[in-house]
Formats: structure tokens, sequence, C-alpha cells
């Protein structure tokens, strides 16, 4: 099995090194490259092409969010975790909605680190248990009645299939689960959601979760 090809982006030098050191151990993993800010992150892919890339979210040219933006945007970007100590609600929200396929705080331990990059990397969302549990009090907030609506249009463009496994997607069942759920089999999930990400024009598992969860639907 070929190892995933790791990307460190964090202005802080020791971070890096750590960060370096730590993956380089768990063999299956390669830091191909580092860099200290989020605008040296698109030549940084250009050249070494990760699989996955670590991101900070405060550095002093352009910020994690922002780069994540911009690669997000590419035919075939990387998968992001967004790797940092801030954890407002609206960095958690923003890193979802930009793409990032992960958040987690500097000090979750290393094994959950090495983890969440394989996790990501195999399609799979991931995210620290504190983040996860203000996500969804975040969405289980009132909300606002016009993202509401945009996101049960948004819903309606699906067939039932495919809304059945969206819904079980914002419910963040994996793809075995959501099969076992609806007596589907592994790659019949996973076609089913490449085709609800094209009809949704979304990047990635998470944002649908985010959008399922605005539409408030009570299901």
């Amino acid at each position: 099995m070929d190892s995933l090809r790791v990307l460190i982006v964090d202005d802080d030098a020791l971070v890096r090194a750590g960060l370096s050191m730590m993956l380089s151990n768990a063999g299956d993993l390669d830091v191909v490259a580092d860099v200290a800010d989020g605008a040296e992150v698109v030549p940084a892919v250009n050249e070494h092409r990760p699989d996955v890339v670590l991101m900070d979210i405060r550095m002093p040219r352009l910020d994690g969010l922002a780069a994540t933006e911009l690669l997000r945007s590419r035919r075939d970007p990387p998968e992001i975790i967004i790797l940092t100590t801030f954890d407002t609600d609206d960095h958690i929200v923003r890193a979802m909605r930009a793409g990032a396929s992960g958040f987690l705080l500097k000090h979750t331990p290393p094994p959950e680190i090495i983890r969440a990059i394989r996790q990501v990397a195999a399609g799979e969302p991931m995210m620290s248990p504190t983040v996860l549990r203000r996500l969804m009090s975040y969405a289980a907030g009132s909300g606002v009645d016009p993202a509401r609506d945009r996101a049960r249009g948004l819903l309606g463009r699906l067939s039932d299939g495919e809304r059945a496994v969206a819904l079980l997607v914002g419910r963040g069942r994996t793809n075995a689960e959501i099969g076992r759920e609806l007596s589907l089999s592994v790659a019949t999930v996973k076609a089913y959601v490449s085709r609800l990400l094209t009809k949704l024009e979304l990047n990635n598992r998470v944002q649908v979760a985010l959008l399922v969860h605005d539409a408030d639907l009570g299901e």
C-alpha cells in the first residue's frame, strides 16, 4: 500500500518539526513538505501533490481558512484537516463550509491525529469531540430562515435514494453504517455520495452534513 502524502502548514517551526517527527513514525504516512504560511500552500501542493494537508488557521499573510478555500476550488484538491488552537463557532463553521474534511485541536493526542489523516484520506470526516459538540450545538440553533429554505431547496434536487443517504451523512454515519441501515453495498453508498455531491455542488460529506442540519428537517 502506498504511503499517504501529507503537507504541514503552520507558522510555528517547532510545531512543524514536531508534527513531521510524529507522522514519520506512523509508517504509512509520508510528510512530503512543510510550509509556514497559507500563501505558500498552492505552490507546495502543485509541487508535492499531497493527499492530506494539515492546516493551521492563524498565519501572517494568508490564513488557513482562505487557503482551504483556494485548495478546495481546484479540480482535484487534497483533503484538508484544520489543526489549530482556535475553536470558535465562526472558525469551525467557516472551515467546514470552505471544504475542510476535519477540524482538530492541537492538544489532540498524536494517535488521533494519525487516525484522522487516514480517515479523511478514505473519504470520512473527522473532528475533535469538543469541536463536534460545538458544531452540533450551532446546527441545533434556531438558524436563519433563508439558510433553511436554501438548504431544503438544494436537498429537493435529490432522488429518494440520494436523500436517504444524505440524511444519514448528516447524522455522522460512515459509508459502512449507511450501507447496513439501507441494505446497500459500500460501493453503492459511495456512488450515491458522489452523485449527491455533484447535484448539490459541494466538495465533501462534511458540507452535506451542514446542509442537512441547515435544512432542519426533524427527521
